[in-house]
């Protein structure tokens, strides 16, 4: 199990995070120029960035926390406590995922109220 653990998360990883080639921008002889990775220029779309990161990242891994839930149910053998632990796996997995779903509509409220 931790192995194919290991072997999985690297991919997924790199896959999911691929560095995207760009094309540098003009930079006058004899300076030091250094581009906006976020590409924010603002608080506000700063937090929406990191939201949406996140909310890319736990699409991914959510999916991966409940597969290796169920495998833990179906490998049990009836044991109480990897019962209970396969649940409280998928329980936390979708609790993560309904916070940070609900984060952008937070952070839009507060946005509201502060304006």
């Amino acid at each position: 199990m931790k192995t194919s653990f290991i072997l999985v998360f690297p991919i997924l990883f790199i896959s999911l995070f691929s560095v995207n080639l760009v094309l540098a921008q003009t930079c006058p002889s004899g300076s030091v120029c250094i581009t906006n990775p976020v590409e924010a220029n603002t608080f506000e779309e700063l937090i929406n960035a990191i939201i949406d990161f996140l909310w890319l990242f736990a699409l991914a891994v959510v999916p991966a926390v409940i597969i290796i839930a169920g495998y833990f149910f179906v490998t049990s053998a009836g044991d109480p406590a990897k019962v209970s632990q396969a649940k409280k796996m998928v329980l936390y997995a979708l609790i993560g995922l309904l916070i940070i779903g609900m984060s952008k509509g937070i952070v839009t409220l507060i946005q509201e109220v502060f304006k």
